[in-house]
């Protein structure tokens, strides 16, 4: 396994890219957008930067990880002689359905078919590919060139022989795979989401404010970042897709997200990305300064 294609050039879809071509594979990275394309390539040079100047890797490294990627706008194009295609799009159903239906039509039927979602039915996008065994979850954490988890989530039909080279690919890398079953949220967000839903439905409920229940679960649970910084930095559209994923798919109310998450997301209200949510990133990227409809 040589060559990558790489769906997305968001978030997820670079830091993927990254991870692989400093690992020396040939890398396709495809967006719809130039604009994104041309983002997610200065990301992945300013996070380069950023390690040559940690003395992680060296000026030849940088040179060498950006030199294995090559960008494409049409799919088609970009797929051709691919090993393994890694699809990083956002969190819609239909659209990840919609990519795999034309993958399924223009790649070779050995080339494996993975997908980065958090939460969506491996069973089900498979249910879209001719040959559906080789179709396979491979959920990398966020930030992908830092974190050591791939969630490796097997669909109904993936086959033992797609399984063991995507485990043996994340060890490749760097990384450590754990294997798990194809169930809405699959593991990490399955316990994940409803502890973050909680913690908004704390706050919705007035037991406590932003710094006060992300300060509990730092100090108290050591939790790295609190709960609502995190949904911050996830995406708090993601957050709230990845609940309806879950509610869609058990039919059970613990899963349904709180209505504070509903308004924050029709607001535009996203997190990081947005420069607001529970937090205030108008002037700093760290979550220092409570958003003032929260104060």
């Amino acid at each position: 396994m040589k060559t990558i294609a790489v769906i997305g050039a968001g978030t997820m879809g670079n830091g993927i890219a990254h991870t692989f071509a400093q690992t020396g594979f040939t890398v396709k990275l495809i967006d719809i957008s130039e604009k994104s394309l041309e983002k997610g390539m200065a990301t992945i040079a300013s996070n380069l930067d950023r390690m040559v100047a940690k003395g992680t890797i060296t000026e030849d490294d940088k040179h060498n990880t950006i030199g294995n990627i090559i960008t494409y706008t049409d799919m088609k194009d970009g797929v051709v002689g691919c090993d393994l295609v890694v699809e990083a799009a956002t969190e819609n159903v239909g659209l990840k359905l919609n990519i795999f239906k034309q993958l399924s039509d223009i790649c070779d039927h050995n080339v494996i078919l993975a997908t980065n979602t958090s939460s969506i039915s491996i069973t089900q996008i498979a249910a879209q590919v001719v040959h559906p065994e080789r179709v396979i979850g491979m959920h990398f954490m966020n930030p992908v060139p830092i974190m050591k988890l791939v969630e490796i989530i097997r669909g109904y039909n993936t086959s033992d022989e797609v399984t063991k080279i995507i485990m043996d690919l994340s060890v490749a890398l760097g990384k450590t795979p754990t294997e798990v079953n194809d169930y809405p949220g699959f593991v990490a967000n399955r316990i994940l989401m409803p502890m973050i839903n909680e913690a908004i439905e704390t706050l919705y409920n007035g037991v406590g404010g932003v710094y006060e229940i992300d300060t509990v679960m730092k100090l108290g649970m050591a939790h790295p970042m609190g709960p609502l910084q995190l949904a911050d930095f996830i995406g708090l559209d993601v957050c709230l897709s990845i609940l309806n994923v879950m509610y869609d798919g058990f039919k059970n109310p613990k899963y349904a997200p709180c209505p504070l998450l509903v308004n924050m997301v029709m607001a535009g209200k996203l997190g990081v990305k947005s420069g607001e949510g529970f937090y205030d990133y108008s002037e700093s990227k760290k979550a220092e300064k409570v958003s003032k409809q929260f104060k």
